[in-house]
């Protein structure tokens, strides 16, 4: 899948930008507690996947090696009786190279893989996840949405990550933990009739939940 810049022009400190996957070394950077691949993917995928019937959309909770991801994934797709097509196989490529990336990135051995298929308020409180780190990718629909609060408030202003451009946040078990008081959450969609399509990858060592067939 070709990809066209992004760009952001405001966002919260704490929060490294990249305008490719090389520069996604900033997420390791002191004091960062996020870090924002700002891509765009083509226009094409956008109309494609927003006109597929919600119940087409792929979802499963797994944990498998990175290379499993694209025949898992493949599977997922057809189970659900997502329409094949080009855009269908750029979906499962651009997750592919997500999970390789971010596998790669965390030296993670075993992935935790999640699609999701949103259409209520999932999440809607700010928050910060009790992992390592997480890779969140939303395909359709609203991006992430995140901000700092450094007294537990909802923070303001409130920044929304562009939808196809994934978001790294460290969780609280990161061995540093980040100064910046960085909260996100999944943006609010009850009774907007809007339906998202999240990815998930979460870094595991080994195989300790059970694992799910796609």
């Amino acid at each position: 899948m070709n990809y066209v810049r992004e760009f952001i022009e405001d966002a919260a400190i704490g929060v490294g930008m990249a305008d490719g996957p090389a520069a996604l070394g900033v997420f390791f950077a002191p004091g960062v507690a996020a870090a924002i691949w700002r891509r765009q993917l083509q226009g094409g995928f956008h109309r494609w996947i927003d006109a597929l019937e919600p119940g087409c959309l792929p979802q499963c909770r797994t944990i498998l090696k990175p290379d499993a991801v694209a025949d898992a994934v493949t599977k997922i797709c057809e189970n659900a009786n997502m329409p094949a097509s080009p855009w269908r196989d750029c979906l499962v490529t651009d997750i592919t190279v997500l999970a390789d990336l971010f596998a790669t990135m965390m030296k993670a051995e075993f992935l935790r893989l999640r699609l999701d298929v949103v259409t209520t308020d999932a999440c809607r409180k700010f928050h910060v996840d009790a992992i390592t780190a997480r890779l969140v990718c939303t395909y359709r629909g609203t991006g992430t949405q995140y901000g700092i609060s450094t007294d537990g408030t909802e923070p303001c202003p409130v920044f929304t990550v562009p939808t196809g451009s994934p978001i790294l946040l460290r969780g609280t078990l990161w061995p540093t933990p980040p100064p910046s008081g960085l909260l996100h959450r999944s943006p609010p969609i009850a009774g907007t009739g809007e339906t998202r399509l999240v990815l998930v990858l979460d870094p595991m060592d080994g195989p300790s939940e059970e694992v799910c067939e796609p």
